[in-house]
């Protein structure tokens, strides 16, 4: 029996890829189905931050004993108003620090683009692309200290295929869940974790109608950008209007926090 427990955001809850029996489904669930005797729990939530899955998902993961854990979370940190990538990388490392030294193996995954999957206009896409450099750095310097099983998924060629996103640009659809799920169990196998069947790349499901997506954009879609509107949207604009008038240094990157 392989235990994995899965950490993270709504890219891991698995937001894009509707489940048959409704709910959605996801790249752990079509990974976990790729490992031996598999037992999976999702413990991934909406909107979660580096600082959210420390505090709320950690110790149920703990508890768990899980034998292979996924920690993916860091956008959503890039996405607030009150961004810090150092915080945002501490938190990620005591999650990872904890999972390892409770014999899980470990994935953590480098971040694409939110700047290039949304299609931001080049004044607002580089401040939020720098804020994305800067979590990957803290997400790479973990990965190195912890031998976590590490996917970039920021450079991989098939990661900004417009045929892998659902219709909100921040979500993998179904192709796009198998694109992760499938990377993830390369890895592994390369790890030398015990693996069964790869998981299948081409989608089981007919992908949406447009009408299905113009009525999800005009009804959920709209009020996921209105709750992330309040503060993200000034501030993009802020941070747009101060890169014209001074370039800004990237941020810092710090050693990761050690157990």
């Amino acid at each position: 029996m392989t235990r994995i427990v899965t950490l993270g955001d709504s890219i891991t809850l698995g937001m894009g890829d509707p489940a048959p029996g409704g709910g959605w489904r996801g790249w752990a669930y079509l990974l976990a189905a790729g490992l031996p005797k598999p037992e999976l729990h999702n413990l991934a939530t909406i909107g979660a931050q580096a600082k959210h899955v420390e505090r709320d998902q950690l110790p149920n993961a703990l508890l768990l004993r899980p034998h292979v854990a996924s920690v993916v979370v860091g956008i959503n940190d890039t996405l607030r108003a009150g961004f810090d990538p150092v915080r945002t990388g501490q938190a990620a490392a005591r999650t990872v620090a904890a999972l390892t030294a409770n014999g899980a193996t470990v994935i953590t995954m480098r971040l694409p683009d939110p700047a290039q999957m949304f299609g931001l206009p080049s004044g607002l896409a580089r401040p939020l692309s720098r804020r994305m450099r800067a979590v990957n750095a803290e997400l790479d310097r973990i990965a190195a200290h912890y031998g976590t099983v590490h996917w970039d998924a920021s450079t991989d060629p098939e990661t900004y295929d417009k045929r892998n996103w659902s219709v909100d640009r921040l979500h993998p659809n179904e192709r796009g869940h198998r694109l992760v799920a499938c990377r993830l169990w390369d890895l592994l196998e390369e790890a030398g974790f015990p693996v069964a069947e790869r998981p299948g790349r081409e989608p089981t499901s007919p992908a949406p109608t447009r009408r299905a997506a113009a009525l999800w954009m005009a009804t959920k879609g709209t009020r996921w950008f209105l709750r992330r509107s309040v503060d993200l949207i000034p501030y993009m604009l802020f941070m747009a209007a101060r890169e014209a008038l001074v370039q800004p240094p990237e941020w810092p990157v710090l050693p990761p926090a050690r157990p």
